[in-house]
């Protein structure tokens, strides 16, 4: 069996087309439940930190 096609992300296994990007249904259910259950978490932009940027606009002259 090769090793030079695409791996699990989950548990390095090779990757199960009907699965795809996973090996197995349990590592696809893995994955799901991890998003689920907010152990990963994509980052937003807060508003607030929105203060502390600059304003791009030059000064006027008086």
């Amino acid at each position: 069996m090769s090793t030079d096609g695409p791996r699990c992300s989950l548990c390095g296994q090779p990757v199960a087309k009907e699965y795809k990007p996973f090996c197995s249904k349990r590592c696809a259910d893995v994955d799901l439940n991890r998003w689920l259950s907010g152990t990963y978490v994509i980052t937003a932009h807060d508003e607030e930190d929105d203060s502390l940027i600059p304003d791009a606009t030059p000064p006027e002259d008086a």
